[in-house]
Order: structure tokens, then sequence, then C-alpha cells
């Protein structure tokens, strides 16, 4: 056990984990020439194509130092805030962390924001400054920054280059003198962490988990403490680029287990796994329940799927924990679920898993937060809104509070002014203003998270050219003005379009989705009016001309009485038409809120 390292590497996107990942490999020679690619780990289509690391990966590297062998247990983590509760999973599993600085770009938010989280698990810290090799790297200055964030002397930071293998030795070789080896006790009743698990169509649930007291034998009868349920472990290991079966797998490893299970259900990752013959008494204390930041409606297409979905979103949830999801029904899109993500980029991510991984065709609904409304009733009595069809009637309402945030920014000391007017636009109250150096400041803001759901990480990015970095966290509710916006197409309430919004913001945002509306629906045999209304008050209204077909052209010469006669028939069957008439609604038009701004 002395010999065993388990660690992680943390850092902000793309300051080249994955990439340093892939030298450590090379390194300890864990994948053969024929294996070797780029972004090893990041083994779904979707990471390749983005350049994001989307799940934790965990591998294990055997490393000769000094005559002896060690076994080191690496956890790859991703770098954006949307995916941190994966950061937190991987954190519990692990002794140290490599924190990943890069030299161009110097610590950013969410590099911040990691090594609280690693900090917290009192995870020994390794500096790593990266991309050294650079023109426009920045070494001296960014070192500085690293030893005033940390504490540590200014040789503890370890200068390399992934890219160019410059440095991996050195990381190598302070990974097994600074990690500490793991704590636990060997005979000891059986106690492992399950820190991720995925499915597997041929053989069930495959559960990762890392034992921190006792060990496990192929064939033990286990138990799960939070299900209660038991098996028998048909399957064992520990994870190299591929599955390496053993026959025991003991304190302080981190490996695999196949039981056969086939329902999603039966498997939580935080959960605790024992012996049934010996068990322990107490739970390992996991990662902290997940809490969703914003919410939306998922629909099949066709309602025949709706089972096909149910079963496809619970094998997601294996291998993405922070997907919570509650069946619901809409008028316009029939029987789907309301699902709850740690922001926009994922439920981007999972809409687009679904489709490729599954074959599921799903309609998304407008994004938005969770509320809590009083009413005059009970004031004393709060009520949940997850959907706007929640909020009760105005008339009774005492008051509604909103979900805040404190927003972290840190950008160049040139952007400071777009960014605070972006954030001030978003009813942002200004908290904090630090200078880091003498180019690049912190700022932070308390906002409303509603504000920053839909499209603030992608303005925020265009006004500060890409060199603003973000990070929050949740600070608590606040008493809020919230009215509730009908989209009404052709005298009918969309359920799936209506929002909750700000006052003061309300009648721009009902505007322009009434102009998005009009240009994505297409145009019908009769005229539709499209209104965005609070209660029964119309905010703004456009009106989709119907496709006209000239019913005069046969008349020529004669009396005008005939041509207003054929008219005023066309205008009675256009009216007819209008009531009886079905509006179909293109999936973009439900995406449309999303991209109000791109004009």
């Amino acid at each position: 056990m002395k010999n065993i390292r388990n660690f992680c590497i943390i850092a902000h996107i793309d300051h080249g984990k994955s990439t340093l990942a892939d030298r450590l490999l090379d390194s300890t020679k864990s994948v053969t020439k024929r294996e070797r690619q780029e972004q090893l780990l990041d083994d779904m289509d979707l990471e390749r194509e983005r350049g994001i690391t989307i799940k934790s990966h965990a591998i294990q590297m055997v490393y000769q130092h000094q005559g002896e062998e060690y076994i080191l247990n690496l956890i790859d983590t991703p770098g954006h805030v949307d995916f941190s509760y994966e950061v937190s999973r991987s954190i519990a599993a692990c002794e140290g962390a490599l924190l990943i600085v890069d030299a161009a770009q110097s610590i950013q938010a969410q590099t911040i924001s990691n090594l609280y989280l690693a900090l917290e698990n009192d995870l020994e810290i390794i500096p790593v400054l990266n991309k050294v090799d650079l023109p426009s790297a920045n070494v001296e200055e960014v070192t500085d920054d690293i030893v005033d964030l940390l504490g540590c002397q200014m040789d503890e930071v370890i200068h390399a280059s992934a890219k160019e293998g410059i440095g991996i030795d050195k990381i190598l070789e302070t990974i097994i003198h600074k990690v500490p080896a793991p704590q636990g006790e060997p005979k000891k009743p059986l106690q492992a962490l399950v820190f991720d698990s995925v499915y597997n169509p041929y053989r069930g649930v495959e559960t990762y988990f890392r034992i921190f007291d006792g060990s496990l034998i192929k064939g033990d009868k286990i138990k799960f403490l939070a299900t209660g349920k038991s098996y028998y472990a048909d399957e064992i290991g520990t994870l190299k680029l591929v599955q390496f079966p053993k026959n025991k797998v003991e304190t302080g490893d981190v490996g695999y287990l196949i039981t056969g299970i086939k329902d999603a259900r039966e498997v939580k990752v935080g959960d605790t796994i024992t012996l049934e013959e010996n068990p322990t008494d107490q739970a390992v204390s996991g990662f902290e329940d997940v809490k969703p930041m914003v919410f939306a409606g998922i629909y099949p297409v066709d309602t025949d799927d709706y089972e096909n979905l149910r079963g496809s979103m619970e094998k997601l949830q294996l291998n993405d924990a922070s997907l919570v999801f509650t069946p619901e029904s809409s008028a316009a899109l029939g029987f789907g679920f309301r699902c709850g993500f740690l922001g926009m980029l994922h439920l981007e991510i999972l809409q687009e898993r679904l489709e490729r991984e599954f074959d599921m065709n799903v309609i998304t609904t407008v994004p938005n937060v969770s509320y809590v409304a009083y009413t005059n009733k009970d004031p004393e009595e709060p009520i949940t809104i997850n959907t706007p069809s929640d909020l009760p009637e105005p008339s009774t309402i005492d008051h509604v509070e909103e979900p805040y945030i404190r927003a972290s920014i840190i950008t160049k000391a040139d952007y400071v002014g777009p960014v605070m007017s972006l954030c001030i636009d978003k009813r942002g109250e200004i908290v904090n203003q630090s200078y880091l150096t003498t180019e690049r400041v912190e700022l932070t803001f308390d906002m409303p998270l509603a504000e920053i759901v839909f499209d603030f990480y992608d303005r925020l990015k265009t006004v500060s050219r890409g060199y603003a970095s973000f990070d929050y966290s949740p600070i608590g509710m606040r008493t809020s003005k919230l009215v509730k916006v009908d989209m009404l197409l052709n005298g009918k309430t969309v359920d799936a379009l209506t929002a909750l919004l700000h006052v003061d913001n309300a009648y721009e945002i009902g505007k322009k989705m009434c102009e998005k509306l009009k240009q994505l629906i297409p145009r019908q045999q009769f005229d539709i009016p499209v209104q965005a209304a609070i209660g029964s008050k119309v905010i703004a209204r456009e009106t989709i001309k119907a496709l006209r077909k000239d019913v005069t052209a046969k008349c020529y010469g004669g009396d005008v009485s005939r041509k207003r006669k054929l008219l005023e028939k066309q205008k009675k069957g256009k009216k007819k038409m209008r009531q009886v008439g079905n509006v179909e609604i293109p999936q973009e038009a439900f995406m449309a809120v999303l991209k109000l701004n791109d004009d």
C-alpha cells in the first residue's frame, strides 16, 4: 500500500490537462505506440470535437523509481464550471492533485474554484506551470501568481510543457515524494466509495470504486449501503487503458466491479460498498448532493418514445450523476421530463448525448431556474416553482424569491468597463474589485442566477475577446419582482414557451420572442397572431401573414360586385380555418429564446 499514489488533475478549461495526462501515460509506458493518440482519456466523440473534458476518467499507471515499482492511479477531470460536480467526485477518491496553470493565460476563475475544492478535502497540491514553451508564455509573472495563491516556495512550482514533454519526469517524481500513500486498515471490514459508473449493454452496470478499508475478492457477496441491495462480485479488477481483471483488489486501490446489475437505478454514485457477511458500520462521507441550477423540460418528438427516453435518461444518469429528472406533461408537447442541470453547457451536452448515444430525437423547452413563492393565504409556507405553470395567481402572491449567485470574473484591465456594463445589464451588483496584478482584475458581483442561464457566458467571452474567466457559487434567495409571460399563438397559450421574467425585462424579451417566432413559424393559409401577455394584458404582438391566393384572377370585366362576392367568400373560409387551424411549432422555436441577442 505504501507504493500506491492516488491523484487527480485540476485546472481551468483549455490549460492542457488532457495533453499532460497523455504525456504521463507515455512516460510510464502505460500505452503502446499503436494505442497512442491525442486526448487519449477523452473517449467520447463530443469531447474530441469540442476539445473539452466532460467526464472524469480513471487510469492506472506503473512507474519505476529508484528500483521500486509504484502504482499511480490518475483521475483526469473536466475544467468547465458546469462540470464541477465531476471534479468533486474525483477529489473524494484522491490524496493529491496536480494544479495546472497555463503560462500564457495565468490563474483563471475555475483554477481557484477547483483549488478550494481540493483544499477542503485536505489534498496535497502540486503546482505545475504548463505551456512554458509558448512564445506568449509569461513564466516569471505567472510563477509569482501561483506562489501568492498557494503560499508555496518558488522552486516548488514545476515548469512543464505537456506538448513538448518538458518536466514530465519531474512531475512523476514529485507525485511519489509529495502525495501521501493511502491510509487505511486492510484488516477492517470492506469500505469502498463508488465515484463513477457506466452502463454496458452486454454486462450491465460497471461500478468504479476506491477502497478505503479492507479488500474485495472475486466472488464475494457485496452490499450497497444506500440501496441495501446485495450482489455477487462477478468480476473485479483495476482500470488500465482497458479493464484489467484481478482476483483481489486491496486497500487504497481504485478499481471496477461488475455484478450483472441491469437496472440503472440500483447504483448510486457516492454510495458505499461493503461485504454482506462482515459489513462496515459507517458509510464513506462522499461528496455533497448535487444542486441543479437550471431546469428545462425534455420531451420526445414522437410521444410513443416516452418509455425509451426514460430508459436512456436512467442510463445517462449513471454516467452523469449531476443529472436530475422527474416526469411531467405539457399540453403542447405531451409526456416528458423536467430535468435539472448544472448549467447551459451541461444541458447542451446532454441533449447531444441523447441524440448520438441513444438515437433519441428530443425537444427542449425554455430553460429556467427554481423560484420560491409566498402567498397571502399562508405567508410562512413557501411554494417551490420549477416551471412557470407552478406560479400561483398574481392576486394571491405575497412575494417571490429568486436564487442569487456570487460571480467571480477574472479579466484583463482593458476589459473592466465592458464586463461591468454587461453584469449591470444583467441586474448584477458589484461587491468587490481587486487587482491581482497591474494587468489582471478580479471582479465580484452578486447576480440573479436566472440572468446568467441563457447567454451570459457567451457574451462575457465576446466583450472580453475571450480573456475573461467566470466562476460562481450560490448565495441564497432574494425577493424579486417576477411576472409570468405567456406566449400565445392563434390565441392559444403555448405552455412550453412560457417564461418567468423580471418585470423590467418582460416587455423587451416578450417583443423579441414575438419577432423571433414570426421568423421561425412557417406561414399558413390564415393569419396567425403571435402575442406575449402578462395575465390578460398583451404586451407585444406580431402577425404571421397568410399565404394568399388571388381568387379574383378569373374575374375579368363585368360588375365589381362579382369580385367582392368572391373576396367575402374567401374571408369566411379564412376565418373558419383560423378557428380550427392547428399551428405546428418547429423545434428551433423552443430554443429561440436562448439566442435572442444574436441579431
